[in-house]
């Protein structure tokens, strides 16, 4: 059997490494998410933001001045420990409490040992979108930084231009109220770029206190929406998704179906997010901005609200609507603040108005959109020549 050349190496098996170094194998770092929120985390220790005061804004050297901090910025949402999963640290409104909360803004990030002795980094990434900060942290870490990503289905690089059916791409059937066809033959129904998709990860989203605020904004506004409810929404999460507590229902708008009518499709369960991103009509995606979702609405050209809960959804968040500047946010700013219905209603108001800086954004989105699946498309293309 052949030696291997190297170990790639998620950081969060860092405890790994010493087994390949037994070998003499070298080590490569793997992150599962964006340079932008590693940048920001080891920029803002470097900073020491946490000694920011009030009404200061601290830029990050290095990085682009659409990066600076604000000191309510920093702020997070009560919680308790690290968000499961990896990525940059930050406090959940959705953990359960206990095991000593996770590190705060401007602390050493917690990723620093674990990428001890590799020789070199790769992100879930693409210079098309991250440029400035793969450069950055190949600067600051003194090794090759990579991106080698987005790492989405190869059908969703073959399927410009047209819808992505995620049955395709997904053979796991999970459990929903509306099947594929029939979104569809809803989103078929609505204008193009109108649609409003309203969707939280499986793990996080709003608390149960802001769920009726989001409620009201989707009701109160006159812009379709597809909005998807997990199972056990508001309720805080461990690990992998299971509940903290014995409730399992969670938060459910009911009534809202009867009075918003055929403007709203309220989805219970799993929804084709492909799909949906992909269809003419989807003209904008409420998000809590992880990276997956992140890319995969980058790729298509849907611009966001973001309204980020945990972790390193507050800079992916800060990627799209102060460095890329396709989208808005959703929340007032500060982070320990619930986010309430009149916070909720100008931004889907900014986002889906018909204010010509608006339109201009979405054209700014469709354009990135195009470069970013044009290269990875090349770059597949010659894959299969090699």
């Amino acid at each position: 059997m052949p030696r291997p050349l190297c170990s790639i190496i998620d950081f969060q098996l860092g405890w790994t490494k010493g087994v390949f170094w037994k070998f003499d194998i070298p080590v490569i770092g793997f992150f599962t998410f964006g340079a932008c929120a590693a940048a920001i985390e080891w920029g803002a220790w470097k900073a020491e933001v946490r000694n920011m005061k009030p009404d200061e804004v601290r830029s990050l050297p290095g990085l682009p001045e659409s990066i600076c901090l604000t000191y309510s910025e920093l702020k997070r949402p009560p919680g308790g420990g690290p968000p499961p999963g990896g990525g940059p640290p930050g406090a959940s409104s959705n953990r359960p409490p206990g095991g000593g909360g996770p590190p705060k803004p401007g602390d050493r990030p917690p990723w620093v040992p674990e990428i001890e002795g590799s020789v070199a980094l790769m992100f879930n990434t693409c210079d098309d979108l991250e440029r400035p900060f793969i450069d950055y942290l190949a600067n600051q870490m003194g090794m090759p930084v990579w991106g080698v990503g987005p790492l989405l289905p190869e059908q969703y690089w073959n399927s410009f231009g047209s819808l992505i059916r995620d049955r395709e791409i997904r053979s796991q059937k999970r459990q929903t109220n509306y099947t594929e066809d029939e979104v569809i033959q809803w989103l078929d129904s609505k204008p193009r770029g109108s649609v409003l998709y309203v969707s939280f990860g499986s793990e996080v989203g709003p608390t149960m206190e802001e769920y009726p605020h989001l409620a009201e904004a989707l009701k109160e506004s006159t812009v379709p929406f597809i909005w998807v409810i997990q199972p056990g929404s508001g309720i805080p999460k461990f690990p992998g998704g299971q509940p903290s507590s014995g409730a399992k229902e969670g938060y459910y708008p009911h009534g809202l179906d009867s009075q918003v009518g055929e403007r709203g499709l309220i989805i219970h369960g799993w929804a084709p997010q492909l799909l949906i991103l992909s269809h003419p009509s989807t003209g904008g995606f409420l998000s809590h901005c992880g990276w997956n979702s992140t890319a995969e609405a980058i790729g298509r050209g849907v611009p966001f609200l973001a309204w980020p809960i945990r972790g390193d959804q507050y800079y992916n968040a800060k990627l799209v609507v102060s460095h890329l500047k396709v989208g808005y946010m959703a929340t007032s700013g500060d982070a320990s603040q619930i986010v309430k219905k009149e916070d909720i209603l100008k931004g889907i108001e900014k986002l889906m108005g018909t204010q010509r800086p608006i339109i201009g954004q979405r054209r700014f989105a469709l354009n990135l959109s195009m470069v970013f699946r044009l290269v990875r498309r090349l770059l597949w293309m010659l894959l299969e020549i090699l």
